[in-house]
């Protein structure tokens, strides 16, 4: 009787965990989204692209890490625009930056479609612009959260139904 109890509770809580939305992500109304479109789809553009997403983060992260709010935020953005610009220069490309209200096609995130529009947002196009992009959420900081998430490596996972069953099924 413990056995099916424990595989009905099992069962339950397995159900809801995959019908949760918790892992879905809702972009604020009030964000400040970040897009960098690389020249052409070809190895080396995607690769500049990348490279130069690599090289923006430490500042990204610091702009991000002194500003509290969505004001202190758009401030810091438009101080930085000749760093963003410098580090940019480095690859040798045409390239145009634009902060301000700007065209994003359809995008998943996390779970969440969101409509084509004009977002605020800082928008890094290489070249003609015509490859795939590479895109996150400044304001409120996401693109810090997903960094981190992806390089957390030392991470144990435990299951606490497992733990149940283990203990009751002997």
């Amino acid at each position: 009787m413990k056995k099916l109890i424990v595989f009905l509770f099992t069962i339950v809580v397995l159900i809801f965990l995959f019908s949760s939305t918790e892992n879905n992500v809702l972009i604020p109304t009030n964000s400040i989204r970040f897009r960098i479109i690389a020249n052409s789809n070809n190895i080396k553009d995607q690769e500049i692209k990348l490279s130069i997403k690599q090289e923006l983060e430490p500042l990204i992260k610091e702009i991000l890490d002194n500003s509290d709010s969505l004001l202190e935020t758009k401030t810091s953005i438009e101080k930085n625009m000749d760093n963003f610009k410098n580090i940019i220069e480095k690859y040798n490309v045409n390239y145009e930056i634009n902060y301000g209200n700007n065209y994003f096609p359809e995008k998943e995130y996390k779970g969440v479609t969101y409509p084509s529009g004009n977002y605020e947002s800082l928008v890094i196009t290489l070249g003609s612009g015509l490859g795939e992009n590479w895109w996150c959420v400044l304001f409120p900081p996401l693109c810090l959260l997903e960094a981190e998430e992806s390089q957390s490596s030392d991470i144990t996972y435990s299951s606490y139904i497992k733990e149940i069953i283990d203990k009751y099924s002997n």
